[in-house]
């Protein structure tokens, strides 16, 4: 009976081993190649498949999703002979998995190995400022290269960016002294249009407020003209209204005489000639009211020099002469003094 328990037990342990063999469970956006005697025969999709055991051999499984492969820095010569490490980054697919079994040993390392043949083509024929703001058109370039070499291995190329462009030491302090030199230069630029729109405003502001302002006082002489032609008018007015005779009229323009000398600025102020004019027209007011007798009778002398104004009102008068300066502070004149005529005295109340 041993025998036989030993026999059933092996073929129970070969028919598990075969079962297990037979059936083939393919994980989503999976792909497993099947060969039969080394030869390819199908490709086994995702879900349950079966195969013949010890006959059908799964040689490989491929994942069939959107890879992501970073490759070290590479040195590239750039056309003015730098030197730079760049970083690249592959997005790739397989759509074939026979032919990436197949077509290649292995599809990374040719997709390396391709990726740094094609960057230093690319990279050769530019210098390092166009290589710094040109990565557009490297990622273009690489992926349209890639794409058309990967495309017979069964592998897509989606994308390619480079991760990192890293120039010589050297050449990274001389590009930051010319980017502080560029802002150094583009502050000064802005400093100097700045304080120039200020003082163009402020000549501006200033040549619009001296604009008002002369506008306002030529207004404001406007309004004192209009002001004074009324009062000039109202006051003729007034005295062709009242009839106002030549007696009256010479009173009033001796009594605005002493008002010439007040103040203490004042050291010398001039007579109009007109002053003897209207003495006279004054005198004969005083010979018409007394006649030749005088009042009641009497006669009535005219002023004499002696009686006249003080020091800063009395003011000799020769109409012949016109008007002569008098020196109010030391408080004596110096005219031409006719000793037969008799002068009148001003009062300067």
């Amino acid at each position: 009976m041993e025998p036989v328990l030993i026999v059933l037990v092996v073929l129970v342990v070969v028919a598990f081993i075969a079962l297990i063999k037979t059936i083939q469970v393919i994980p989503q956006a999976s792909a497993a190649i099947v060969e039969r005697f080394g030869r390819y025969t199908r490709t086994l999709n995702a879900g349950l498949n079966i195969v013949v055991p010890f006959i059908d051999r799964v040689r490989n499984r491929i994942d069939l999703r959107e890879q992501v492969v970073p490759f070290p820095p590479q040195p590239v010569i750039t056309q003015d002979n730098l030197v730079v490490n760049i970083d690249t980054v592959i997005y790739y697919q397989v759509t074939d998995p026979r032919a990436a079994t197949y077509e290649v040993a292995s599809y990374i390392q040719a997709i390396e190995q391709l990726t740094v043949t094609t960057l230093r083509n690319i990279i050769g024929s530019m210098d390092l400022e166009s290589t710094l703001t040109s990565r557009e058109v490297i990622n273009a370039g690489l992926r349209g290269v890639l794409d058309e070499a990967t495309g017979k291995w069964g592998i897509r190329v989606n994308r390619v960016e480079l991760k990192a462009i890293e120039p010589p030491t050297s050449i990274q302090d001389s590009m930051e002294k010319q980017m502080r030199a560029d802002r150094d230069k583009r502050a000064a630029i802005l400093t100097a249009e700045g304080q120039r729109q200020a003082q163009i405003l402020k000549a501006e502001g200033e040549k619009q407020a001296e604009v008002l302002k002369a506008e306002g006082e030529a207004q404001a002489a406007v309004l004192r003209a209009d002001g004074e032609a009324a009062a000039i008018r109202t006051v003729f007015e007034a005295i062709h209204d009242g009839d106002a005779d030549q007696k009256l009229l010479a009173y009033q323009y001796l009594q605005t005489l002493p008002e010439l000398a007040k103040g203490d600025s004042n050291k010398l102020w001039i007579i109009p000639s007109e002053v003897g004019d209207a003495l006279k027209g004054l005198g004969g007011a005083f010979t018409g009211l007394t006649g030749n007798g005088g009042v009641n009778g009497g006669a009535v002398a005219a002023p004499s020099v002696a009686q006249a104004a003080p020091a800063a009102t009395q003011v000799p008068l020769d109409p012949a002469s016109g008007p002569r300066p008098v020196d109010t502070e030391k408080g004596a004149a110096r005219p031409r003094v006719d000793p037969a005529r008799e002068y009148p005295k001003i009062d300067p109340e």
